[in-house]
């Protein structure tokens, strides 16, 4: 087989230097014989992107002696969306719906950040009722959590660790039953919205929460039971994946690979939004600077948002009644939301006024949901502390009822640049503990 290719991401190199295998379920053996013929012991071989360990649909090229790799790189742009391009024919409430469905394991962060942007263009940042912040912070940190989950029982699962596997999924369940409670939605909920949240929680919402609160208190303890003095565990994780805060620095890494180098660089603390500032919780680090510390501080991370959780829960409980959207009617949309049983509608009393008693509110309502609200001038930056790191959406607006431009800037896309760093020069198995522990989701890497 030739070995001239097309392909942008492979080596050049003379025809008689290199030889490529194209394998789709052939005998491996034939392969080897071939490439023990040739005598020469470099090989390159792509990992995905439709591989069980790359997290997605990445691609990972891997140019390896034996089973060690001299040298890595990836392959993204196989989930590309155009989410981004797609919030330009959108109103700004409507730009929720899009990018909450980026990052797929933490819509809320984006939804967050983007509606921090717009409502900093705005200038309504001091206007946002308390009651929506709470649950803002609430939710965030559900999300945190039900992330991290998703983060331990992948990768476990990838180095054989089933358990750790099925309990995880075990525990996202309830944290996903909750939000399917609160929003209505267990994934990509467009529940932050310009102004607040799109809803109050139901009438059994603090008591369903603080009994997941008593779940996860009760399960959490089995994923340090299982993993953290495993020897097994620690010897396939420990010094994989070396990257030292200078290297986190040079990379702009952030999340828990950097706090695993010992730096405690949290935005929730450093920069808070939201009233971070109020809540007592501390930002958990690591020394090792490996996948064993990355592992270490999710786990850490978790505890840690459970206790925010339980200070939000006790917040609401004061707060029954209060509003969670902005006052301002020509911005609060869709006014006055209810979530039924169902899973949607509108509350009975704003349907009756709008449909039967106000030909004004009807009509308000008509343009402000179709044809969406005005945003001044201008631009704006806002990060967040994602489950993967610093997020932030840059919202541009000319003016009209529809971002100019809206981009993020998202953690797994800057994170995944630090894999060759971290991969070459060690084995081929460790590849893949490393890569997890970065923690990347492709569908906030391509957008």
């Amino acid at each position: 087989m030739s070995s001239t290719t097309t392909d942008p991401y492979g080596a050049f190199a003379d025809d008689d230097a290199d030889q490529i295998y194209t394998v789709t379920g052939q005998d491996w053996d034939a392969v080897v014989a071939d490439q023990a013929e040739r005598g020469d012991e470099r090989i390159v071989v792509n990992m995905g992107p439709q591989h069980p360990s790359t997290h997605g649909v990445l691609r990972l090229i891997l140019e390896m002696e034996g089973e060690s790799v001299v040298e890595a790189r990836t392959g993204i742009g196989y989930l590309h969306t155009g989410i981004e391009k797609n919030m330009e024919f959108r109103t700004w409430t409507q730009g929720v719906t899009f990018c909450t469905r980026m990052d797929y394991l933490s819509p809320l962060s984006q939804e967050m950040s983007y509606c921090l942007g717009v409502e900093r263009l705005l200038d309504i940042e001091d206007q946002i009722p308390e009651k929506a912040q709470v649950i803002r912070v609430m939710m965030l940190e559900l999300n945190r959590i039900s992330s991290h989950l998703v983060c331990i029982a992948t990768g476990g699962m990838e180095i054989g660790a089933l358990t750790v596997m099925t309990i995880g999924f075990r525990e996202r369940e309830k944290v996903l039953d909750a939000f399917e409670l609160i929003t209505g939605l267990r994934m990509n909920h467009a529940y932050i919205r310009p102004g607040g949240v799109a809803n109050d929680l139901p009438d059994n919402g603090l008591d369903h929460l603080r009994d997941l609160v008593k779940w996860l208190k009760k399960h959490l303890p089995e994923y340090a039971d299982f993993c953290n003095e495993n020897p097994i565990f620690k010897g396939r994780l420990g010094d994989v994946g070396y990257l030292d805060l200078a290297g986190c620095m040079a990379l702009g890494i952030s999340g828990p690979p950097l706090r695993a180098t010992g730096y405690d660089w949290d935005l929730r603390k450093k920069q808070p939004y939201s009233g971070y500032e109020t809540y007592d919780f501390e930002v958990p680090t690591w020394d090792t600077c490996d996948s064993y510390g990355r592992f270490r501080i999710r786990l850490e991370e978790m505890w840690q948002s459970l206790k925010i959780v339980e200070q939000c829960i006790d917040r609401l409980d004061k707060m029954q009644g209060d509003p969670v959207m902005v006052a301002d009617k020509k911005i609060a949309w869709p006014a006055q939301l209810a979530v039924g049983s169902d899973g949607m509608g509108n509350s009975n009393e704003y349907l009756k006024h709008i449909m039967g008693e106000s030909m004004e509110a009807l009509i308000h309502h008509f343009k402000l949901v179709t044809e969406g609200f005005r945003v001044p001038p201008g631009q704006a930056y806002v990060p967040v502390e994602s489950p993967r790191g610093e997020l932030g959406a840059h919202v541009v607006s000319d003016g009209g009822t529809r971002p100019f431009r809206a981009h993020f800037r998202d953690p797994s896309f800057v994170n995944l640049q630090a894999m060759p760093a971290m991969c070459e020069g060690g084995m081929v198995s460790d590849v893949i503990v490393a890569v997890a522990s970065l923690d990347p989701v492709m569908g906030g890497v391509d957008r």
